[in-house]
C-alpha cells in the first residue's frame, strides 16, 4: 500500500493543493520573464527611434576633436578593416568644424594590405585638408600593422604602459610530413607549376621554397619600414632593435622616436589640441546591430533575474 494510502484525506488534498499552487507561482514568474523580455525588445527599438543624435549634433556644431576607433585586429571584414574606417575618416576630415583628426588605436595588427590601404588613404585626406592635423593616440596596444597605420600620424601619442612598435613581418605553419610517414599515409600532390605545393605543410620542405617564402617577408618587411620613415622623417633614433620585431613600452617608445609624447585620449585632445570636445565619427552600427547588443545586455539581466525566482521556488 503507498505512502498516500495511509495519509488522512485531507492530508492528500493538502499536498495537491499546495503542489498546484507552487507550479501556478512558477508558471506566473516565467510568464513575467518572457513578457518583460518582450517589452524590453520594444522599448528598445522605440529608444533608438526616438532617441536621435541631438546631443551629438549639438557638440558637431562646436569645436571638436573628431575620433575614429581602430579597435581589434586589422583585416577584411573586421571593425578595423580599410572597408569600415575609410567611409568614418573621410568623414572626419570633412567635418567642418573638426579641429583635428585622431586615430584611437588599440590594435594588435593584422594584414599588411589593409594597413597600406589605410596608410595611403589617410595621405590623401591629409592633403586634401592641410589644416587638419591627424593625431593617433595608442590605448593598450599598438603593433606591427596599427603602428603602420599610425605612423601616418602628424603626432602620435601613447600611455608609459602601452605597448608599442613591432615593425616587422611574420609567417608561420607547420609541417606533418614525418608524422604521415609514421602513420603510414601517402601524401598525393599532383600540380601543373613546379611551385604550385607552395609551403604545403604535408610534403617535405623545399629549400627553393623556402627562399622564396623569406624573400617575400623581407620585401614586406621593407614596405612596412619605408612607411614608417616617410611617416616618422628624422624623429627616429637608430637603434638596431627598431626594425627586429620588437615591442617597447610607452616611455622607450619615446626615446626611440616611435611617438611623440605621452597621453591618452582626453589629454592629447585637451592639452595638446587645446580641444575638450571629442566627437566620434567611427563606423555606426545598423539599428538591427544596435537593438540586439542592447538586447543582449538587458536580456543578460533579465534571465538572472528569472533564474534567480526560479531558484527562490525551489
Amino acid at each position: 500500500m503507498s505512502e498516500d494510502a495511509n495519509k488522512p484525506e485531507w492530508q492528500v488534498i493538502g499536498q495537491l493543493v499546495s503542489s498546484i499552487q507552487v507550479e501556478q507561482r512558477r508558471t506566473r514568474r516565467w510568464g513575467i520573464f518572457f513578457k518583460s523580455i518582450t517589452f524590453i525588445f520594444l522599448f528598445s527599438v522605440l529608444g533608438i527611434i526616438m532617441s536621435g543624435d541631438d546631443g551629438e549634433s549639438l557638440l558637431e556644431s562646436q569645436e571638436h576633436v573628431a575620433v575614429v576607433d581602430v579597435f581589434g585586429p586589422i583585416m577584411a571584414g573586421s571593425e578595423a578593416s580599410a572597408e569600415r574606417l575609410l567611409p568614418a575618416l573621410a568623414d572626419a576630415f570633412a567635418a567642418p568644424n573638426a579641429k583635428a583628426v585622431m586615430l584611437n588605436i588599440n590594435s594588435p595588427g593584422g594584414s599588411p594590405v589593409q594597413a597600406g590601404i589605410l596608410f595611403d588613404e589617410l595621405q590623401l585626406l591629409k592633403q586634401a585638408y592641410p589644416s587638419k592635423p591627424l593625431y593617433a593616440v595608442i590605448a593598450d596596444v599598438g603593433a606591427s600593422g596599427a603602428y603602420y597605420i599610425a605612423a601616418v600620424a602628424n603626432y602620435i601619442y601613447a600611455d608609459k604602459a602601452s605597448t608599442v612598435g613591432s615593425i616587422g613581418v611574420i609567417g608561420s605553419g607547420f609541417g606533418f610530413d614525418q608524422l604521415i610517414d609514421k602513420l603510414g599515409i601517402e601524401r598525393r600532390t599532383y600540380t601543373a607549376g613546379g611551385n604550385k605545393d607552395f609551403l604545403d605543410p604535408f610534403l617535405p620542405e623545399k629549400a627553393t621554397q623556402k627562399i622564396m617564402f623569406q624573400n617575400l617577408l623581407d620585401n614586406i618587411h621593407q614596405q612596412f619600414i619605408t612607411q614608417v620613415e616617410v611617416g616618422r622623417g628624422g624623429r627616429l633614433v637608430h637603434d638596431e632593435d627598431l626594425y627586429s620585431g620588437v615591442v617597447w613600452h610607452g616611455e622607450r617608445a619615446l626615446e626611440l622616436g616611435l611617438i611623440d609624447g605621452l597621453g591618452n585620449l582626453h589629454s592629447v585632445a585637451r592639452d595638446e589640441i587645446g580641444v575638450a570636445n571629442v566627437v566620434w565619427y567611427s563606423p555606426e552600427q545598423s539599428p538591427l546591430e544596435e537593438v540586439m547588443e542592447q538586447l543582449g545586455a538587458q536580456t543578460k539581466t533579465a534571465l538572472g533575474w528569472g533564474l534567480k525566482q526560479n531558484l527562490v521556488i525551489h
